[in-house]
């Protein structure tokens, strides 16, 4: 797995030398380890081969006793570098699926048992693990499920089929939410549709206030920012409205002017004006009679996490309890410096006054250039002084993780979140990263 990571990383590098960082291309599907490295694995649909093994223990555990359960298989070895740094995710989905119903089994390639079992103990593993204590090539058990790479996991379903074959952890874990979504508690849906007043005219908003709020009583609230022709209905910002709501707090996500269903025109947009939007929504959510001023937190993505980033340090921790970016793109300032957004040259120092056609309809107009090449992200950024938190991901190549590092290094004491090959809108887990954000949310504003 060490080798798949040179050469996964020689390919960004020889990607980025021929192609710029922030093009549409980037924002396509990208092929990922298994398309490499799992292509032998079983098969979704095929008939989980059982297996009869010793555990750890040395009971005896059969594959077919689970029969009736979703059964995740980890496969792994103490000696692989890669499946030891895999084993915090493969714990924490293991606490958060188990109590689900979901099933666990490490399947160990170690030869050496001691080693085994001491690795067991060193890592506090608790669910079962077995192995024919032989060498990957030599297992049968890795031969029945076409094992070559370690981590390799698998999931077989309660009819004993494959339900997915994968060598990343992400993908488990974003199978297995889908799978036990159908367990949560229904919410009662309180969500408005809302108007309100903006920097280029209306803004169309949902507004969504926690359930069984009594007379008087009052919540906290988060501010929820899309990114770069984005919207209100991304599905990131509405699982984390979703999450905070269950926990008591509202929530508010709206589209930034010449965006989704609200007034102006795309092409007159420009970030100063997005954080007037940002600024006539946190006014808004402040007069709510229901709504606590003094706990009010603020999230965005991409450009969304820019405008966030800066909303905050114009406005203070006196008024700001906590604030999320997710894959913050600063980068948009060195993109209007070099004259490339999204793909698309142009002359910054004079900037056609049509604007710069971009993907689909898009045209970037010549005053969002203008105010992005002097814009002072990090300057006013450093202002604020409460509570941060910043996730960001290594397959990022809209805007390089590195962005994300900057403003934790910016923000003493913020949390930093660097998910390992998630791209710029966290496609490969976009729950996990939801979580996340709703989780610092929640802790700060409760």
């Amino acid at each position: 797995m060490r080798m798949k990571r040179i050469i996964m990383l020689s390919l960004a590098v020889a990607a980025m030398s021929v192609a710029p960082i922030s093009s549409l291309a980037q924002w396509r599907p990208q092929k990922d380890f298994d398309d490499k490295y799992a292509t032998e694995l079983v098969k979704t649909g095929t008939k989980a081969p059982d297996f009869k093994l010793k555990t750890s223990e040395g009971k005896t555990l059969k594959l077919s006793s689970f029969k009736g359960k979703y059964v995740v298989l980890d496969f792994w070895a103490s000696w692989c570098p890669d499946c030891r740094k895999d084993i915090p995710e493969v714990q924490r989905m293991y606490n958060k699926f188990h109590a689900k119903g979901v099933e666990f089994v490490g399947v160990s390639f170690d030869t050496n048992k001691d080693a085994w079992v001491n690795a067991l103990k060193k890592y506090g593993i608790v669910y079962p693990q077995v192995s024919e204590l032989k060498k990957m090539r030599e297992s049968a058990v890795a031969q029945s499920f076409g094992v070559k790479w370690i981590p390799s996991m698998v999931l077989v379903n309660p009819k004993g089929e494959v339900e997915l074959s994968t060598v990343l952890s992400y993908k488990m874990e974003k199978k297995l939410t889908e799978l036990t979504a159908s367990q949560n508690k229904p919410l009662a849906r309180v969500r408005q549709d809302i108007i309100i007043e903006g920097s280029k005219g209306k803004l169309a908003a949902y507004l969504v206030k926690p359930e069984g709020l009594k007379e008087g009583e009052k919540a906290p609230l988060a501010i929820l920012m899309h990114g770069f022709s984005g919207n209100k209905e991304g599905q990131m910002e509405a699982l984390m409205a979703d999450s905070l709501q269950k926990y008591g707090i509202g929530s508010i996500r709206f589209d930034f002017n010449g965006h989704g269903k609200s007034e102006g025109a795309f092409s007159e947009m420009t970030v100063p004006n997005e954080i007037e939007d940002a600024k006539k929504v946190y006014e808004y959510a402040c007069s709510l009679p229901w709504v606590d001023a003094s706990r009010i937190a603020i999230e965005g993505h991409s450009q969304g996490g820019v405008v966030t980033s800066m909303l905050a340090g114009e406005l203070g921790a006196e008024k700001i309890k906590a604030v999320v970016l997710m894959a913050p793109a600063a980068v948009l300032r060195e993109d209007a410096i070099r004259g490339n957004t999204m793909g698309a040259q142009y002359d910054p120092l004079d900037p056609p006054a049509e604007g710069v056609k971009l993907y689909g309809n898009l045209v970037l107009g010549a005053n969002y250039i203008r105010t992005a090449f002097s814009l002072p992200i990090y300057e006013t950024a450093a202002k604020y002084t409460g509570p941060a938190c910043i996730v960001h991901g290594t397959a990022d190549r809209v805007v390089p993780y590195t962005y994300g590092e900057r403003y934790h290094k910016l923000w003493a004491g913020s949390e930093l979140h660097i998910l390992d090959m998630y791209d710029h809108g966290f496609s490969q887990n976009v729950y996990h990263a939801a979580e996340l954000a709703s989780e610092f949310i929640i802790k700060k504003l409760k």
